[in-house]
């Protein structure tokens, strides 16, 4: 038996030119509006392209380190293809793999799709241990806790009284979510997001009144998303006085588009218009203790 880890992401383009390729990945060949197109080129550009694959990699190379198994990483709408990675894999060897969506919380619309990407990509040659989320995991709470309690220290001794603190996740379609018959289950997504919230808080020693959660970075292509969103809870926090805030996403491993952008640069000019100063904690990214929890899922995975 020869054991492997596959991580999978969402993938992110090399340059802005591809955005339009990758939309249509994204979307399932359903095309966008041109002015939803050149707003993502837009946030593309500001940051500078997105670092997730370059980050994810490294994610896998610094859990193959701890493991000492071989580690793949396969994205869902770029390059490195899930299919084409499934495929090495069979190539080298591999028998058996735990496969770790590198979103903890599981929604319909992505640990889902992803699952379906990877059995058909494994065409029963593998023995895939899919593991299908560990939003409550407690070093992954660990992870966010260690990066808010620096962030929030500094910004509170700062601003002379602690700052509450905000965490998000990625909005999805309300129709994505919803039971599409009677017999279906609800889907677990929101409910994991707020676990995880609820986790971190704990752990960062924060009381009920001070963090709340909101739905981040809803799409451009109509219809209701789930909320509340950012913009109108950090309206509502205002509104009760709040003038510093820390945003933390929870459902995000790495930096990228929706952190660079929508965060650092979005969030924080609306709030400024405000009248509030808004910081963020640094993403996990090469975090030790996200590395350790990646680590104690496969191992635990592949137990007998």
């Amino acid at each position: 038996m020869s054991d492997a880890v596959l991580l999978l992401a969402h993938g992110t383009p090399d340059s802005v030119e591809e955005i339009p390729e990758y939309l249509l990945r994204v979307t399932g060949g359903r095309p966008l509006p041109d002015a939803a197109v050149e707003e993502v080129k837009h946030r593309f550009a500001a940051i500078g392209g997105s670092p997730l694959t370059r980050l994810t990699l490294e994610q896998g190379r610094l859990l193959a380190r701890e493991i000492g198994l071989p580690v793949y990483v396969g994205m869902r709408n770029w390059k490195p293809w899930i299919a084409d990675v499934v495929r090495k894999m069979r190539e080298d060897g591999t028998t058996r793999a735990v496969t770790i969506c590198l979103a903890p919380q599981n929604s319909r619309t992505s640990v889902g799709l992803y699952r379906r990407a990877v059995f058909a990509a494994a065409e029963n040659a593998l023995e895939l241990r899919f593991v299908e989320h560990w939003a409550e995991h407690p070093l992954l709470a660990d992870a966010f806790a260690e990066r808010l309690r620096v962030a929030r220290d500094a910004f509170s001794a700062g601003a002379g009284a602690p700052v509450p603190v905000l965490f998000t996740a990625h909005s999805v379609p309300v129709r994505t979510v919803e039971p599409q018959t009677a017999s279906d289950s609800p889907d677990p997504y929101a409910d994991q997001a707020k676990l995880t919230a609820s986790l971190v808080a704990a752990r960062a020693g924060l009381t009920p009144a001070e963090w709340s959660f909101a739905f981040q970075s809803q799409g451009m292509s109509g219809g209701p998303w789930l909320g509340p969103t950012v913009e109108d809870t950090l309206k509502a926090l205002r509104e009760k006085g709040v003038t510093s805030l820390i945003i933390q996403p929870i459902g995000f491993l790495c930096d990228h588009v929706e952190i660079l952008y929508d965060i650092d640069i979005g969030f924080r000019e609306y709030a400024a218009k405000l009248g509030m100063t808004v910081h963020r904690p640094e993403s996990l990214n090469d975090s030790r203790l996200l590395t350790l929890a990646l680590a104690d899922l496969a191992r635990r995975t592949l137990a007998p």
